[in-house]
Order: structure tokens, then C-alpha cells, then sequence
């Protein structure tokens, strides 16, 4: 049966294609279910970004990444992960998105927006890219207002105001200041993020002191409105003209999905899912997660390099309970 399947992968990043690697080795049937492009979250990264991490670090499966650069950037990754879906004849579903994983006896049922299909085992290992922070503040559903950048050229000459302190908010206030472009940093605590990357944080500092951007800190927006955006002040409430606001305040994992699927959440804040760190099933057996997803809210924990090691446990540990593959 065509839609019948040992394993269902949910999510065509990076993780999820060392998953289909590590399925493809075994000679399982399978197949990613990817409800956007190829590496998604890649795709919308902004087109100039920078890897913290070394190609070596970025790699899948011992599959070697050369990079022209020290760290590879955006469209390097890009070729690099596609390069090894190709080459290795992976079996992805582009644009085909999972609605809903339901478990009976021992089958999973897994029904997306184009078929249903059937698997012994599940692994969802869709990153959180795809559900931003919101502001929740009035205007926030203007058009002038975004959570994602994608580059600067159509924020020349114009007010922008760039909320956040993370990489990618600091690469944005930087790359749309040297485009010509009028930066106001709204940040909610007292300084530049500490995990911002080493050679790009003095030069933000430096912009900020000097006051090439203007920053506000322990300051929030609290209305967006069409020319103007108000800001709370350490001194008190101020109004600002504006023409643009870029929210990057971070992204939140698929929450819905997993708890839909039973799978426990921790009750703190920081809603981790539960799952076994030597085998990574989760709560519900056979039911697997891999890569950023692990770590609920704490979406800085888990990135590629470190957690492209859960493809090679799921399928050690698949291997080892499976009377039916």
C-alpha cells in the first residue's frame, strides 16, 4: 500500500533529513512530510545570515560541507542540505502539510492536507520557526509590521523600528542602517543579547553609542499605529514617526500539534515535551522527536549541531524494539 509506511517524518529540515538518512541506510519505507519548502526555516532565514556554527559542525551524516567562508551563510545551506536529499534519492513531500497524528493499537494514522497515510512509528522534528512571538499590542496586524526579514533594500530612507536583541534582530538593525535606512531598537532588557554573535556584537555596541541607531532599553512597544509606533520608556511613554516595524522577538514550536498528540508537556513556563534523552520517543511509544522541538520554549538549547545525533538514536532504538520492519 503506497500510503502505508514504517516510519512518517514530520518536518524537512535539516534534522528531519538526517532522519530519512538514517531510514534509507535501514531500507525502511518512509516519508518526510514537509508543509513548506525544502529546509523551511532556512529558506525564510534572512538572505545575508551567517552561521555561528562551522560547515563541519553543519553536516548530516558524515556528508562533508565545504564552505568558501570560515562559516557558511544562508544559500550555502541551503545547496548543501538539497545536495544531499538529491543525491540520496530522499523521499520528501514538499507542501504537504500534517493536520493531525492519531494512534490506534499499534498504527499510526497521519492525515495532511493532500492524503492520509498510515506508519508503525512517528518522528516530528518540525524546528519552530514557524509560529513568531507576538507583541500582542494594538496595530500589530497593520501591514507595515512583520516578524520576519528577509533583507534591506525595501527599508532604505525610511523609519524602522526593530524590536528585539537577538542575532537576527541585530543583523537586521545593522544591515538596514548601512542600506540607508532610520533604526530604532525597542528592546525589552537592559542590553544587546548576550548570545549574539562574538563579531557582530561590538559593531552593534558601537552604532548604538555613537548614535548611528538609537536604542531603547527595558522599553516595549505598546501601539502600533500607521505613521508611528508609542514606546514605555524607562522615562516614561514616547512617540516616534515610523514607517516600518520589524518584531523579531523569537518563534515558538508547534505546541498544538504535540499536545493534540498526547504527548506531555512539562508544567513550568518552559513547556518541554517529554521524552526519553537516550532513545528521544517521547510520552507516547513509538512517537519520536528530534532537534529543536525538544526544547519547548527554550529554543536556544537545541540547534543542528548538537542535535543531529537524534536521527542516529531514533533509528538505533527503532532497530531495537521493531518486530515489524
Amino acid at each position: 500500500m503506497e500510503n502505508k509506511k514504517d516510519i512518517i517524518i514530520v518536518g524537512g529540515g535539516p534534522i528531519g533529513i538526517a532522519c530519512a538518512l538514517e531510514c534509507e541506510k535501514r531500507g525502511w519505507s518512509y516519508v518526510v512530510l514537509e508543509k513548506g519548502a525544502l529546509t523551511n526555516s532556512l529558506f525564510n532565514y534572512p538572505k545575508n545570515m551567517t552561521f555561528f556554527s562551522t560547515s563541519e559542525k553543519l553536516e548530516i551524516d558524515g556528508i562533508p560541507f565545504i564552505s568558501n567562508n570560515p562559516k557558511p551563510n544562508r544559500d550555502e545551506a541551503l545547496e548543501y542540505y538539497r545536495r544531499v536529499v538529491t543525491s540520496n534519492n530522499l523521499k520528501i513531500n514538499l507542501y504537504e502539510k500534517v493536520i493531525s497524528i492519531n494512534k490506534e493499537a499499534d498504527i499510526f494514522s497521519v492525515t495532511t492536507n493532500k492524503k492520509a497515510y498510515q506508519s508503525h512509528y512517528v518522528i516530528i522534528s518540525t524546528g519552530f520557526y514557524d509560529i513568531p512571538k507576538l507583541l500582542n499590542v494594538p496595530g500589530e496586524d497593520l501591514p507595515k509590521v512583520t516578524h520576519y526579514y528577509k533583507e534591506a533594500h525595501n527599508y532604505s530612507l525610511q523609519n524602522v523600528v526593530v524590536v528585539g536583541a537577538s542575532n537576527s534582530a541585530v543583523d537586521a538593525a545593522l544591515e538596514i542602517w548601512r542600506k540607508g535606512g532610520h533604526v530604532t531598537m525597542v528592546v525589552r532588557g537592559e542590553n544587546i543579547g548576550e548570545r549574539v554573535k562574538y563579531w557582530v556584537r561590538p559593531d552593534i555596541m558601537n552604532r548604538i553609542e555613537e548614535g548611528s541607531i538609537k536604542a531603547y532599553f527595558n522599553s516595549e512597544i505598546t501601539e502600533i499605529n500607521t505613521d508611528s509606533v508609542n514606546i514605555k520608556t524607562p522615562n516614561g511613554k514616547i512617540n516616534i514617526s515610523n514607517d516600518y516595524v520589524v518584531a523579531l522577538t523569537g518563534y515558538l514550536p508547534d505546541f498544538d500539534l504535540l499536545k493534540s498528540n498526547g504527548i506531555i508537556l512539562s508544567s513550568n513556563d518552559k513547556m518541554i515535551p517529554k521524552y526519553n534523552p537516550d532513545t528521544m520517543e517521547s510520552n507516547i511509544k513509538g512517537l519520536y522527536l528530534a532537534g529543536v522541538i525538544c526544547g519547548g520554549k527554550e529554543t536556544h538549547k537545541w540547534f543542528i549541531e548538537n542535535s543531529r545525533v537524534h536521527a542516529k538514536l531514533i533509528a538505533n532504538h527503532v532497530e531495537m524494539v521493531s518486530k515489524t520492519i
